[in-house]
């Protein structure tokens, strides 16, 4: 049977990974693969993600030896596991702020059907979303520019953390470098909209509320990044009307 493999990017996050939850998720389950992405760290990341890939067959490291950032981190994992024999491919934030768990939850809805599976942060009466409210306040305003004006999809969220993608797609999106650091998830949604057709995301493409995610408060956004908004936002719209 085929695996999954998700890729989660590092970069001086030393002192940020929860080794108890890892290691735990890791000892206990061998149905995910994992491949961490040492993004050009300054710090001890190296060394501690070498060690895990020591500890666990599950567990494969790609050192990137300048920090490239989260978008090209990824990309740069994706087109090395995509010639391996993985069904799906998805990607995760290292706070885990979305758990392995909740990331292996969501690999059970994968189908013929499901192409591209989205982690959803809706909170509802049944899930535990803590997220602080000017976060909620900005990315459901971000949600509203991005779906009435830019994708034309009515997804909920767009940036939440945890993808999983089919890997001849994943191979297909990410073959070419995106316009934006931090915007590259709707760049990502706008690619399999251009390639596939609306038809095909209509079908294909499944958003999966999260049955729990925390706010670690610990953003790696910049005040800069988050002026540079706007200008992403345009920058992708003119990208992707081409």
């Amino acid at each position: 049977m085929q695996k999954t493999c998700i890729i989660i990017p590092c970069y001086n996050e030393s002192s940020r990974l929860d080794l108890d939850a890892y290691n735990g998720f890791l000892n206990s389950h061998q149905e995910l693969d994992v491949c961490f992405v040492n993004d050009g760290s300054t710090d001890n990341s190296l060394f501690i993600l070498e060690q895990l890939a020591t500890n666990f067959d599950t567990v494969s490291v790609i050192h990137l030896e300048k920090n490239l950032g989260k978008a090209e981190a990824i990309r740069h994992a994706v087109l090395h596991l995509s010639e391996k024999n993985y069904a799906y491919l998805g990607y995760l934030d290292a706070d885990l702020s979305t758990s392995l768990d909740e990331m292996l939850r969501i690999t059970r809805f994968s189908s013929s059907t499901s192409k591209f599976i989205l982690g959803s942060r809706i909170k509802t009466l049944n899930t535990t979303i803590e997220r602080s409210a000017i976060r909620h306040i900005l990315g459901r305003s971000l949600a509203t520019i991005v779906n009435t004006f830019i994708l034309k999809l009515p997804i909920y969220d767009t940036q939440c953390g945890a993808k999983l993608i089919e890997n001849s797609l994943a191979k297909d999106i990410f073959k070419q470098p995106f316009v934006s650091k931090w915007l590259f998830d709707i760049e990502l949604l706008l690619r399999t909209n251009k390639l596939k057709g609306a038809t095909f995301c209509k079908q294909h493409i499944l958003e999966v509320p999260l049955n729990k995610w925390q706010d670690n408060g610990n953003t790696r956004i910049t005040f800069m990044d988050f002026i540079n908004i706007p200008i992403d936002l345009l920058r992708i719209y003119f990208q992707y009307q081409k």
